[in-house]
């Protein structure tokens, strides 16, 4: 429809796709001590996920987040009361700009959350012992204009992932800091 309207619009699959149902940017398994899955979050990574890309000026986010917006059609969760999803700038996702509207948390966990595996001692204890930073938003594509080859737009959605991050405070300090102000300082290697 959009790209009868004129407006450039375009098919965008996302491989390892997270679907982060808590918008905690992390996709969380909780396991017990003795390694059995205990099913607390409703966290899931699928094999594909595909959404549209449209062209559009942002007057109201103003001309940093002109561009391709992300658009789904097939929206799994509510946004606002209504099962929708975008005009999330790709942009916005690229910076960690958790905090517009529009569904740009849930689209950056999409491409960039972390895979999070928490042993769970009681009700009041957990420790972290596994996190995959790297396994989310693989080789996200689109067809080439005028050929059926795949370009890779992966670029447009974040930067190059960073081999090993090491954290001078507990991880759970730094992940609760982010959710904190909602901004995700994303740096280029």
């Amino acid at each position: 429809v959009l790209r009868c309207l004129g407006i450039p619009t375009r098919v965008i699959t996302n491989f390892n796709s997270a679907h982060d149902k808590n918008l905690n940017l992390s996709i969380d398994k909780y396991i017990d001590v003795s390694g059995n899955n205990l099913h607390l979050s409703e966290d899931s990574v699928w094999n594909f996920h595909v959404w549209n890309e449209s062209w559009f000026v942002r007057r109201d986010l103003g001309s940093f987040y002109d561009g391709w917006q992300v658009l789904d059609a097939t929206p799994q969760e509510k946004s606002k009361g209504i099962y929708q999803c975008g005009p999330a700038s790709t942009r916005a996702i690229k910076e960690g700009d958790v905090n517009l509207d529009y569904d740009s948390p849930f689209v950056f966990a999409a491409v960039n959350a972390d895979c999070v595996t928490w042993i769970r001692y009681s009700k009041k204890r957990k420790e972290r012992i596994y996190s995959d930073t790297r396994k989310i938003g693989k080789f996200i594509s689109t067809k080439a204009v005028g050929t059926n080859s795949r370009v890779d737009v992966t670029a447009n959605y974040k930067y190059p992932e960073v081999k090993e991050i090491s954290f001078k405070i507990p991880y759970s300090q730094y992940k609760n800091s982010l959710m904190d102000d909602r901004k995700i300082l994303v740096t280029a290697v």
